[in-house]
């Protein structure tokens, strides 16, 4: 008998199973709801058919592909400060972006679905790389079921648009819906599933210096209601600068510089860390034995004075420099 009082957000989940139309909306679905259901001895037959229906759906993916999950086109490994995924209908620009941002070679054409596979680029920001990878385009039928493996490993979605189209605000609000329905973007998270919060998406408009741009962007100002939107063209370089501050805010991290006692800084390689770390988190983020050994550091930048002895609670904020004491 199938328990009385299952949880709303575990009945939400298993209708988003039963609408799900591939192995991958399948998988996702799955997973949430072995997240959410609730974990007593009146549910532990339940949780043992959803542990089978995902091994069995898992097992079939792999055979699909031929290959296990490290080998997956559409599994790009994260690189650098931070991995943000490109989404946007075809002919928006993304590959021109990637080309003008990164090292990828992405190819450009008029011609839609030049992209078939996600192509990852770095891109050099200060002294790091962030990682950007182009996806192939979304269409009305909705986002490739392949794609989900990109962006489920994602720490950022970039949802791209064309300003000079008739179509961008259509373009903006179909993203969005399409984000909601995967349930990869949500306003609150459950323990143990995949997602994203609406903070971690960023809305760009590219091709605002083409003659159509212009009056469309001012009637996204008074139609569009979501968050603001940044504005680009990877053409001609506008407003590349500040897109790329964006895309390092965005990913919510600090730059934190080491060295040695009586030495100067090394100020070229960075350790890139979340806000919030510590001076320990920073130990453990450079050996194991280090952070075992540690009793403080000395800090400049955001100590109360440069130099200064703090302990390894101290929180570190981006661009100090820390000169770790080990026992």
């Amino acid at each position: 008998m199938v328990p009385a009082n299952l949880s709303p957000e575990y009945k939400e989940a298993e209708n988003a199973f039963r609408k799900a139309k591939t192995k991958e909306e399948k998988i996702a679905a799955l997973e949430e709801m072995l997240a959410v259901i609730p974990k007593h001895k009146g549910t532990d037959r339940l949780q043992g058919e959803i542990k089978k229906r995902l091994s069995k759906l898992r097992s079939a993916e792999e055979q699909k592909t031929g290959t296990g999950p490290q080998n997956n086109p559409f599994l790009v490994e994260s690189q650098g400060a931070g991995q943000i995924v490109l989404l946007g209908f075809p002919n928006v620009g993304k590959s021109s972006l990637m080309r003008a941002l990164t090292n990828c070679k992405a190819t450009v054409a008029e011609y839609p679905f030049t992209t078939s596979i996600p192509q990852p680029g770095m891109m050099p920001y200060l002294d790091i790389l962030i990682q950007l990878v182009d996806t192939p385009p979304v269409t009305e039928d909705g986002i490739p079921g392949a794609m989900m493996a990109t962006l489920q490993n994602a720490d950022a979605y970039m949802v791209v648009a064309d300003a000079a189209s008739d179509q961008v605000l259509e373009q903006l609000t179909e993203a969005r819906t399409m984000l909601q329905e995967r349930r990869l973007v949500r306003d609150e998270i459950p323990d143990g599933v995949q997602a994203l919060p609406w903070t971690k998406v960023l809305w760009l408009l590219n091709k605002v210096d083409e003659p159509a741009a212009q009056e469309n962007m001012e009637l996204l100002a008074e139609l569009w209601d979501g968050p603001p939107l940044l504005t680009v063209s990877a053409a001609h370089g506008t407003g590349l600068e500040d897109f790329k501050k964006t895309c390092f805010d965005l990913l919510e991290v600090i730059r934190v510089y080491t060295k040695a006692p009586g030495k100067d800084p090394d100020l070229t390689a960075p350790f890139v860390l979340p806000h919030g770390s510590t001076v320990l988190d920073l130990a453990e983020s450079i050996h194991k034995e280090v952070a075992e050994t540690l009793r403080g550091a000395r800090v400049w930048g955001s100590a109360k004075f440069d130099g200064q002895n703090v302990a390894q609670e101290f929180v570190l904020a981006d661009g100090d420099i820390v000169e770790l004491k080990a026992q």
